[in-house]
């Protein structure tokens, strides 16, 4: 038993050893092929990615080695593949590019202690298993957040898509000021390369499926640029290249721990993390849907926060779960987390004969595949869906579209999420009451709306859908004030609590007011179909003293019915013609 205990606890400090039995040699192969297929898709993805960050471009490189790893080993997906990406890449470009100059030492600086700094946060979530809290950041926020991302990237590549004099770091609104005053500065020698680029890997996916579309269209891009360059002369069609990447492993790094710089990064360390998170689950619960495997949230948030605080120190900068390199491993017979922990070792080797070839990669191939990735992000049919189905989660996406494109991407998470619980605390303060009616061919316990049978005269029969807590009190407790004002002779009430799965200290107040109430006026307060915890609270709190024991109606009862016509006033029911219940035909005048 003690045995069998401390195994459990080693698995959850080192959750990889969970999964060692699924590695056999035909899996190594199989982790191997999707590995190669990963690191070869990593070199552009994360040259393009680090410009995106406004980052060095080998730095989109390093953080594809280490956190890579230690996300693999220490998350619970089997397939997830994480390192750098692009919702991350753009938060980080817009939060750090007003503190300090991009591609300079201080924001290399600034990005290595984000990635230290949201890798605790994430670190102390996961410890203390608050793993639920992502549910508060909604689908509807990040497709939001994420269109407008997308929006963002293209902007910041205008420049270098046209050849304009755009500042680096310019706003969306600037961005678009510049191509609008200086459209007939366009240089269409550039545009040519960055055109051609995004073409051939449009057609490269469409018809060549099994080929890296982004290698294909940097390759035709860069052929287009070569033959620009040597019919014309670098110096008429001004296209610019990359400069060499450094060959080797990531440096060392340390992140800046001074006050200041807590100071200035701790609310976008909050928001990335948040965003982070959200990203990396969201994945891997996508792809244990179609592999059936079970997903443990807290050890994901161990996983990625210990990936950005390790990478931090391996000169990374923040990094979440990849979508499209997820997919692609998925996709390639990936059998374990091996295969990404085999795309990193294989990116660092790889990098040695691939680095003094980026000299050659001209800035406008590099415009036009992030053309294309910031496309990809548009989910047109998420975002439709939202639009025609609900206008409460409308607004939210409108909302955070607009916030990500206006405000600092931080405060436009932020801004998502408090109108996302805004509206959900909306629908949950008005819990939907409506009149019902008891089903005798159903049982006695069943209620339903549909009965088309009228009220009877002295007894209303109401059913609450919803949690009965402090932000529904009132409207909870005018809709049995309305009752009094309708149909005063109604003074005995029935509710049925089927849909009121939770009820606190307020709700349970009210209970007992309305019980006091109904009976100064002469009636009853009676509940029926209550749930045991529901029932618990009431009896903790004191409230069952003012509604009565007798009063909670017992699944049990033969008649809810029983319970409450006793009490309600023969005369009235000696003249009254609607007998709805079984129990009037014994009344008097029946």
């Amino acid at each position: 038993m003690k045995g069998s205990i401390g195994r459990q606890r080693l698995r959850t400090w080192l959750p990889f050893l969970s999964w060692r039995s699924r590695v056999t040699p035909a899996s190594l192969r199989a982790d191997f092929s999707a590995g190669l297929t990963g690191s070869l898709i990593l070199v552009p993805q994360g040259v393009a990615f680090a410009t995106i960050a406004g980052m060095p471009p080998e730095y989109g490189l390093y953080a594809a080695m280490v956190p890579v790893v230690i996300a693999a080993l220490f998350g619970s997906s089997w397939h997830m593949v994480s390192g750098p990406t692009t919702a991350i890449s753009i938060v980080v470009f817009a939060s750090l590019s007003p503190l300090a100059e991009p591609g300079s030492a201080a924001y290399v600086q600034l990005a290595l202690t984000l990635s230290f700094l949201s890798g605790c946060i994430m670190l102390a979530l996961g410890w203390l298993r608050l793993g639920s809290l992502m549910n508060f950041v909604s689908h509807t926020v990040v497709v939001g957040f994420t269109a407008g991302a997308a929006v963002l990237i293209a902007t910041s590549q205008l420049k270098n898509f046209f050849g304009l004099p755009i500042p680096r770091g310019a706003t969306f609104a600037q961005a678009m000021q510049g191509v609008f005053t200086q459209w007939d500065a366009i240089n269409p020698w550039v545009m040519l390369v960055a055109i051609s680029t995004l073409l051939s890997s449009v057609l490269v996916r469409r018809y060549l499926p099994r080929m890296p579309h982004m290698i294909a269209g940097l390759a035709v891009g860069s052929a287009v640029a070569a033959a620009l360059n040597a019919a014309l002369g670098p110096g008429r069609t001004g296209i610019e290249t990359l400069a060499a990447l450094p060959r080797g492993l990531p440096p060392l790094s340390l992140p800046d721990v001074s006050a200041e710089s807590f100071r200035q990064l701790l609310p976008i360390a909050v928001a990335l993390s948040m965003l982070s998170l959200t990203e990396a689950l969201s994945i891997a619960r996508a792809l244990a849907l179609k592999t059936g495997q079970r997903i443990d949230s807290n050890q994901e948030f161990l996983g990625q926060g210990l990936s950005n605080v390790l990478g931090s120190l391996f000169s990374a900068y923040p990094s979440s779960g990849s979508f499209n390199r997820s997919g692609l491993n998925l996709e390639a017979g990936a059998c374990t987390p091996l295969a990404a922990v085999i795309s990193a070792v294989l990116l660092v080797a790889i990098l040695q004969f691939v680095a003094p070839w980026a000299v050659y990669l001209p800035l406008p191939a590099m415009a036009g595949v992030l053309m294309l990735v910031a496309w990809g992000l548009f989910d047109v049919r998420q975002a439709t869906h939202i639009l025609t189905h609900s206008r409460q989660e409308s607004a939210v996406l409108v909302a955070t579209f607009l916030a990500t494109l206006f405000l600092q991407l931080e405060f436009a998470i932020y801004a998502g999420v408090a109108l996302s619980l805004m509206l959900y605390l909306n629908r949950t303060s008005r819990p939907h009451i409506e009149d019902v009616k008891p089903v005798q061919d159903e049982g006695p316990h069943h209620f339903s709306h549909d009965t088309q049978r009228p009220d009877c005269p002295q007894l209303k029969m109401l059913r609450i859908h919803g949690s009965l807590f402090f932000g529904a009190v009132d409207h909870v407790q005018q809709a049995l004030t309305d009752v009094d004002a309708r149909t005063p002779g109604q003074k005995h009430l029935l509710l049925a609590c089927t849909g009121v799965n939770f009820i606190d200290l307020s709700g349970a107040h009210l209970l007992a007011q309305e019980a006091q109430r109904r009976r100064a006026m002469g009636g009853s307060l009676s509940l029926v179909n209550v749930r045991d915890p529901v029932l618990q609270v009431l009896r903790q709190s004191g409230s069952m003293k003012d509604i009565g024991e007798r009063a909670v109606i017992p699944v049990g009862a033969a008649d809810p019915i029983d319970a409450v016509f006793g009490q309600l006033d023969p005369a009235v029911c000696a003249t009254c013609t609607r007998r709805i219940f079984t129990q009037c035909r014994g009344a008097p005048g029946a």
